[in-house]
C-alpha cells in the first residue's frame, strides 16, 4: 500500500536537488504554481514502465475514477514516484508490486536478454531500463486545466505472462493489446488514453516486440 507521507527529492529545471518534501506538499505547491503562472519550475523523479507479455502484447492500466489526473484514461502499465534514498531499479520493484501484484527484476541489457530466454516469466517480471529523460514533459487532465508537469523520468519495458492482482486503487482495470491493435484505437479514439501512453509509443515503438526478437534491438 502506498504511504501517505511519501517523501520526494524536490529538483529545479536544471537537475539541481534543492529540498526534500512530502508529496502531498509538493503536489499542493506546483498546482497553485501551475494555476498562478501557467508553468511549473520544480520537478521530481519518476519511471514509467510498459509491461509485455512474451507474444509481444501490451498492457495497459485504465486509471482509477478516484485519481487527480487522468482518471479513467488507459496509460502506460505503470509509474511512480523515485523517493529519497531508494534507486531506480527499487522504484520499478515497489512500483510493479505495490499496483499490480508483479515479482519483479531489473536488469541490465545483455543480462535481461538471456534471462528472457532461460527465466518462466510467468512467475516474475523481468525488466530493463531502455532511456533517460531529465526533463520529459507530463501532460496531465485535471478538473480545472490540463497540467504539463516535467519529471526526471528512466523509462523501461518488460516481460510477464503471469496473474496480475490489483493492490493499492491505483488501477480499476487492465487491458492487453497488440501494438498494431492499440495503434490503430488511439487512431480513432485518442480522449481514451494518456498523452503519456502516446508519446511513449512513439519513442519507444522498436522495443514493442514479442520476446523472440528482442535480441534485434
Amino acid at each position: 500500500m502506498k504511504s501517505p507521507h511519501e517523501i520526494l527529492e524536490i529538483y529545479d529545471l536544471d537537475g539541481n536537488i534543492i529540498e526534500i518534501k512530502h508529496r502531498q506538499e509538493f503536489y499542493d505547491e506546483i498546482q497553485k504554481e501551475f494555476e498562478e503562472t501557467g508553468k511549473i519550475t520544480k520537478k521530481v523523479k519518476a519511471i514509467r514502465v510498459l509491461l509485455m507479455t512474451t507474444d509481444g502484447r501490451i498492457y495497459l492500466q485504465r486509471r482509477s475514477d478516484l485519481k487527480a489526473h487522468n482518471r479513467g484514461l488507459y496509460d502506460k502499465t505503470t509509474g511512480g514516484h523515485f523517493m529519497s534514498g531508494h534507486t531506480w531499479e527499487m522504484t520499478v520493484v515497489r512500483e510493479m508490486v505495490e499496483e499490480l501484484g508483479i515479482p519483479t527484476v531489473v536488469l541490465p541489457a545483455k543480462e535481461f536478454t538471456k534471462a528472457i530466454e532461460t527465466t518462466d516469466v510467468s512467475i516474475i517480471g523481468i525488466f530493463k531500463e531502455i532511456d533517460y529523460d531529465a526533463n520529459f514533459l507530463s501532460v496531465r487532465t485535471t478538473d480545472s486545466v490540463p497540467i504539463e508537469q516535467p519529471f526526471m523520468t528512466t523509462f523501461y519495458v518488460g516481460y510477464y505472462d503471469g496473474s496480475i492482482r490489483f493492490r493499492d486503487g491505483e488501477a480499476s482495470g487492465i487491458e492487453v493489446h497488440t501494438l498494431t491493435g492499440l495503434k490503430a484505437d488511439i487512431q480513432a479514439h485518442p480522449e481514451k488514453y494518456t498523452q503519456d501512453l502516446k508519446v511513449m509509443l512513439q519513442r519507444y515503438e522498436k522495443y514493442l516486440v514479442p520476446a523472440n526478437q528482442i535480441s534485434e534491438h
